[in-house]
């Protein structure tokens, strides 16, 4: 077939020689190549034993291979993806035309043949590969063509420098002259990760997240047979599959998980980097090798059909995937590199780890004033606290609700004596830089803005949507971006603001109907347009810090923090819960990207105040608390903990890569003891946590581990050692934590 085709192209060439375009002496050597070509197109066709030779195709980058073959000379057909030096035996994983598509996608009208694999996307016809350099790696484009429906399908694949990771995406342009509808179109499919049907589920271990309100990142790891899928002598004609729809990307699941072979001893992972609708399964083949399907809002999966014109183009969601040897460990360590390397927009914040105070958990409330704001003020500069953020409530008068009235964020004139700017200015005074709560993408029900026209929301059968009291901006509208950008300008030129900390307390379904294929696929222009205007705010002001927050850690995905420089991980109150969640954000979320409480307690003591501390410093700092009102001996501890922090944590913190010794943990166990920790070269720093287990914990220690030292808290009679190749902690009270540092032997 790519014979043909490129007989084709030469024909062309020589028929603009003939018509005289071009001097004929000058290109005979370009003639005699097409007679040569001819005669290889008649003696290929005419020998029936060629026609179904499958030639390979491997891309091998950055200590990944991935094979295809082209199935009789014709479709591209996906083998596997394996880390570079690693060898499956050939008996494995045989290719036929029943799986292996590189490409997902199902249009309307067309045959859905089997699960998730229909038409167009059984039928591409490979075209051939573009490669570019980019600044961190190499792009490579495999192109693929629909004769039928006319359309060019390119598949994107991105690889870096830094990790065993590729970043994949898929693009299909409509060349026909009829409309296209799209219901499913592939970011990414992975195959054959199980080699023996029968022994799928002594092989095979699930890994992934579930992440609500004040819960988040509870990991867990199933065999196949506990999520519903058996080998049955068949085809299993179901699917284990992970959804989100919505504005909130993470409010059930982390758009992550892995796949663990435990019999070859290697690990497939991947993310969704998207801020909406996301949809990941695995599940059998026609033929019963196993497959994985990963993409962002489809019409199954999110609502979002997509019409395509003649002339029109559309690209999924990207998603990142990669395969290392080992486990989950080693899956994060990579996964840690390329959201450093290449998804993370560069800036300063993530490299100074600066402390933040705000005044929200334990502490305000969403209910400042001078008079409460004062004595916190004043504190905070003693504690060399970076970043003073005021909560929620600012903008809203003492008789007024904060909640659906949001909209203009314009000061209170009730709640501060001589106005905000005064408070800020006197923040400032005190060596810190303010910082504000907005929730910008809303509008609340009783907010002037309710006057807009529709135009300004999202809409669905002909109603404004409404969540929570609010109305939600449709950012697709220029004049929303023009009255979100008015606010940015205010808040910094008229207050010096350096630092938005940017909640989003929505979980709207669904979409949007507004000028759009159908409701989710208007979510996803919606969400689409979101990001860019971060990332249009940080290009205006590249010094701004942005959090990105949504009832905590409700929009914890890449896509988000691409452009903002922190987020929220969790809204939970519970000091003693807070351990099992950011052990698990920590695979998640980079650890100078994850912001985590540190909220001590009027009436709790210096154990109480250093478990607290443990909870924040080997991520973000993020202060709370009354801290103006703590007993000595708690701020003591907080006092101890930012020091420590500053001077040696957060200069580590951006280099290091996590590791969970004692597994992830869970937040339903009070007894099992959790331990996480952070590496670079010689050095480690792991936390420990001990809840109302045994007083004395044995946690594994990295290879060439050496000597051990405790570093906080110093003074509570916390005791450590090393014991062969564990780390032995006895903690002399119930709900204790202490950071021990780990010294390795030199190469």
């Amino acid at each position: 077939m790519r014979i043909l085709i490129a007989v084709k192209i030469e024909l062309q060439y020589l028929l603009t020689i003939l018509k005289g375009k071009v001097p004929i002496n000058f290109h005979m050597k370009k003639i005699k190549i097409f007679l040569v070509m001819v005669s290889v197109f008649l003696i290929t066709e005419t020998n029936g034993q060629q026609q179904n030779v499958n030639t390979s195709l491997l891309l091998k980058e950055s200590g990944l291979k991935i094979n295809f073959e082209v199935y009789n000379e014709k479709y591209l057909r996906l083998r596997n993806m394996l880390p570079e030096t690693y060898v499956f035996g050939e008996k494995s994983f045989p290719i036929t035309n029943q799986t292996g598509y590189e490409v997902s996608m199902y249009c309307s009208g067309e045959e859905n043949r089997t699960i998730h694999f229909g038409d167009p996307g059984m039928r591409l016809i490979f075209i051939g590969k573009e490669e570019k350099k980019l600044q961190n790696g190499k792009q490579i484009i495999l192109i693929q063509r629909d004769p039928v429906k006319n359309l060019r399908v390119e598949s994107f694949y991105e690889f870096n420098n830094a990790s065993p990771v590729v970043r994949r995406y898929t693009k299909v342009v409509n060349e026909g002259k009829e409309d296209v509808g799209i219901e499913y179109l592939s970011s990414a499919v992975l195959y054959n990760y199980n080699e023996i049907p029968e022994e799928l589920d002594n092989e095979i271990k699930v890994h992934f997240a579930y992440n609500n309100w004040s819960q988040e990142a509870q990991w867990k790891s199933y065999k196949p047979s506990e999520l519903g899928w058996n080998y049955n002598g068949s085809v299993y004609r179901g699917t284990v599959s992970f959804s989100s729809i919505g504005s909130m990307s993470t409010h059930k699941y982390l758009p992550m998980g892995m796949i663990e072979n435990t019999r070859n001893g290697l690990i497939w992972f991947w993310q969704i980097e998207h801020n909406g609708s996301w949809h990941w399964e695995m599940s059998e083949a026609a033929d019963k090798s196993t497959y994985l399907y990963l993409g962002g809002p489809d019409e199954q999966n999110g609502h979002a059909w997509k019409l395509l014109k003649p002339g029109e183009s559309y690209q999924t969601v990207p998603v990142a995937l990669g395969c290392v040897k080992g486990g989950f460990n080693e899956a994060i360590a990579a996964l840690t590199q390329y959201r450093r390397s290449v998804v993370v927009r560069p800036h300063q914040d993530n490299q100074k780890c600066p402390v933040i105070f705000n005044d929200y958990m334990n502490c305000l409330w969403a209910k400042p004033t001078t008079e409460k704001e004062m004595p916190l003020i004043e504190t905070a500069s003693k504690l060399k606290i970076d970043y003073f953020v005021i909560d929620a409530g600012w903008y809203a008068e003492l008789n007024e609700t904060w909640w659906d009235g949001v909209g203009l964020w314009q000061p209170s004139k009730t709640r501060f004596q001589g106005g905000l700017k005064k408070l800020l200015d006197d923040i400032k005074s005190k060596g810190m830089i303010p910082g504000l709560w907005l929730e910008i993408e809303v509008a609340g029900i009783n907010s002037p803005l309710k006057s807009k026209p529709d135009n300004w929301f999202l809409m669905r059968h002909g109603k404004r949507v409404i969540d929570g009291g609010r109305y939600l901006l449709d950012f697709r509208n220029p004049e929303v971006i023009a009255h979100a950008n008015e606010v940015i300008d205010r808040l910094i030129k008229d207050f010096g603001i350096g630092y938005f900390k940017i909640d989003y307390n929505s979980k709207e379904l669904i979409g949007t109907e507004t000028n759009a294929s159908s409701a989710g696929q208007g979510m996803l222009e919606h969400n689409r347009a979101v990001i860019q205007w971060y990332k249009s705010v940080l290009d205006k002001y590249p010094d701004l810090i942005i959090e990105a927050c949504a009832s905590g850690g409700n929009r914890m995905d890449y896509a988000m923090l691409s452009q903002t420089q922190i987020v929220s991980s969790s809204d939970q109150q519970d000091y003693r819960k807070y351990p099992a969640i950011l052990v698990g954000a920590l695979a998640a979320v980079l650890p100078e990207q994850l912001g985590i409480w540190s909220y001590p307690l009027p009436n709790g003591n210096a154990k109480e105040a250093s478990f607290n501390m443990v909870n924040g410093m080997l991520c973000r700092l993020y202060q709370s608390g009354l801290i103006s009102k703590l007993p000595v001996e708690s701020y003591k501890q907080v006092k101890k903990g930012i020091e420590l922090y500053k001077s040696t944590l957060a200069p580590f913190i951006p280099r290091s890569v996590p590791f969970f010794p004692l597994g992830m943990p869970s937040m339903s166990d009070i007894y099992k003891p959790i331990a996480v920790g952070l590496q670079q070269n010689n050095k480690a720093f792991i936390a420990v946590w001990r809840l109302k287990g045994n007083q004395k914990i044995s946690v594994p220690l990295p290879e060439r581990a050496d000597r051990v030292n405790l570093i906080y808290p110093d003074d509570l009679g916390i005791k450590v050692t090393k014991k062969g190749s564990s780390l032995q902690v006895v903690f002399p009270d119930e709900y204790m934590a202490c950071i021990v540092e780990i010294e390795f032997k030199q190469d």
